[in-house]
């Protein structure tokens, strides 16, 4: 309401971002998608975005509030007394459900026409558009849409043409009433991060296997189709020793497979999804691929999790930045919007800023993976599942704070968004495995980190309309990113694994930020938060000098104001104290 408006009661109360349309109010999206896709393509996925937006800050959010707070139930007998476990939902989950698999078709996206209209599949960067929007609502039904898109890619991959024929028509079918949804079982209580470690077991009895022990934490335990590893009998120790199977929760006689579903997990996050522990009890299962390239066939399911994952975080940072936008806006202290307090418009830009990195890594990963560029994806994979993961914290937290007591109350958001954020740095892989992952593997091992420098120096080339001594200073940023890289990687000095790939992610980052905001169709306040990038990520300083220069100000209205910017406008702000 406005300023000068008397207030009384419950006026004074800040909203929330019920009720918004998340796509009209992110320009930086809009923006991305002019870059990365091409014109007819977002012209006719527009309505579709547009739609999911609206729905994703109404009615999709008033289903996952819900869902939230009515998890799962695990049934483990029918009433006769047969073990005949059944997953009980709240109908929100299940408006949920519908919204997803058959009204957007999520899980087919990327695999067949007919989606959204669409007479082929769509490229990454439009499925990852559409998962960002939607998870600004709902982070919990995700798991179940990616395992169930990621599942499909292995079978269609990997499996035999007898499996692809059982399996794929019913995983890609648009109806609920038929559609096989999918998942991915790993862990085990011997085996996390280290995988060779597994102890499930596979017997060879013909045209079947069957599997036996059991996985300790099992997201979307219900799925119709698991996809897990285990070892052979007679199989070396270790990850060599590991193939990788098809388990269907039904034998084909239409019967409950050998496997029961022993309890749901007690999360702090992602309550609207069912999590379990499964035993195998001897279940009918079908190999995938080769029967020695489980672990490596596994891994590419692993590393979409990651990207997907990666992309969750970007929406939810977007999801907390509009929320703290909305309190500090809406909520009087003192005679002033808080957001008229210096030290609140601070508090905003620093929630800001890691929202848009993730969401630039985002769409540059997912790009990289529908060009099969494998080295750019190699390492960009990593640096965004560790970094916007962390950052993802970090901002949920600052985004409750924005909202003062109310962001501590379960009547709102923000306690769901913290609790959610969390399982970011647990699944697909720990910060030190990814941190691990992209600095002794991907750069020490594959060199992958040449061609992204080789990337991001096109970049810097395409964007001639940046100030010369602002490219310069990005482009040593850059070099020297990936100067530590190297170094950390040849001297295997493991301790500092997460320092670089944090160089690495921010040096990157920044980069993509200023080619993109320089681009003529595109909002040139993208620049700035490159400069704040290169300014607090990448820039030596004195924790006991005065930190705030001239120009952080200036640039902080411009970010928090609704007029975009000209890159010629943004030129001083670029420039100043470099």
């Amino acid at each position: 309401m406005p300023l000068d408006q008397p207030r009384t009661g419950s006026d004074w109360i800040a909203p929330d971002c019920a009720g918004m349309d998340f796509h009209a109010a992110d320009r930086s999206l809009r923006d991305l998608l002019a870059i990365y896709l091409p014109r007819d393509m977002l012209h006719h996925l527009t309505p579709h975005l547009q739609h999911l937006g609206q729905l994703a800050g109404g009615r999709l959010d008033e289903l996952a509030r819900i869902a939230d707070r009515h998890p799962p139930v695990l049934h483990p007998r029918d009433r006769f007394g047969r073990d005949q476990d059944w997953i009980e939902y709240h109908p929100a989950y299940r408006e949920m459900e519908q919204i997803a698999f058959e009204a957007f078709q999520f899980h087919a996206m990327s695999h067949r026409g007919g989606v959204l209209g669409m007479d082929r599949p769509l490229p990454p960067v439009a499925k990852y558009a559409f998962q960002y929007l939607f998870v600004q609502a709902e982070f919990g039904l995700m798991c179940p849409i990616s395992v169930t898109d990621t599942s499909i890619h292995l079978i269609r991959t990997f499996g035999s043409n007898a499996l692809q024929d059982y399996l794929l028509p019913r995983m890609l079918s648009d109806d609920l009433s038929t559609l096989w949804k999918g998942t991915q079982f790993m862990t085990e209580k011997a085996g996390g991060s280290d995988v060779g470690a597994i102890e499930t077991t596979a017997r060879n009895e013909g045209d079947v296997w069957r599997l036996y022990g059991e996985k300790w934490f099992c997201s979307h335990t219900d799925a119709d189709v698991a996809l897990m590893l285990a070892r052979p009998e007679g199989a070396p120790a270790g990850t060599k020793g590991l193939a990788l199977f098809a388990l269907p929760r039904h034998t084909r006689d239409g019967l409950r497979n050998a496997y029961r579903i022993v309890r749901l997990k007690d999360k702090l996050g992602t309550r609207s999804m069912a999590s379990g522990e499964v035993r195998l009890d001897g279940a009918e299962a079908y190999l995938v691929g080769q029967v020695d390239q489980g672990l490596n066939q596994m891994m590419q399911q692993v590393n979409l999790s990651r990207l997907s994952h990666g992309v969750r975080a970007a929406a939810m940072m977007r999801r907390c930045v509009n929320e703290a936008l909305a309190a500090a806006r809406g909520r009087v202290a003192f005679g002033r919007t808080v957001a008229d307090f210096p030290l609140m418009r601070r508090q905003l830009i620093k929630l800001m800023v890691p929202a848009e990195q993730a969401l630039s890594m985002a769409f540059c990963t997912a790009d990289a993976l529908g060009r099969g560029a494998t080295e750019e994806l190699r390492i960009l994979t990593g640096l965004l599942k560790l970094r916007a993961c962390r950052d993802n914290v970090t901002v949920a937290t600052g985004a409750m704070e924005a909202r003062g007591g109310n962001g501590y109350i379960e009547d709102w958001v923000n306690p769901r968004l913290i609790r959610d954020a969390q399982v970011g740095l647990l699944w697909e892989g720990t910060s030190n495995i990814n941190a691990l992952d992209v600095i002794t593997r991907a750069v020490g091992k594959s060199g992958a980190h040449r061609a992204l420098h080789a990337l991001l120096r096109g970049r810097l080339a395409e964007a001639v309309s940046l100030p010369d001594p602002f490219r310069n200073a990005l482009s040593a940023a850059l070099d020297r990113a990936m100067a530590l890289a190297e170094r950390v990687a040849a001297e295997g000095q493991e301790v500092l694994a997460r320092q670089a790939a944090t160089a690495l992610y921010d040096a990157t980052s920044a980069v993509l930020m200023a080619w993109e905001g320089s681009r003529p169709s595109s909002d040139a306040r993208r620049t700035l938060l490159a400069r704040f990038v290169l300014a607090h990520r990448l820039s030596p300083f004195d924790p006991l000098a005065p930190e705030e220069a001239a120009w952080e100000p200036v640039a902080a209205a411009a970010l928090l104001g609704a007029r975009p910017l000209q890159i010629a406008d943004a030129g001083p702000l670029l420039t100043s104290f470099l």
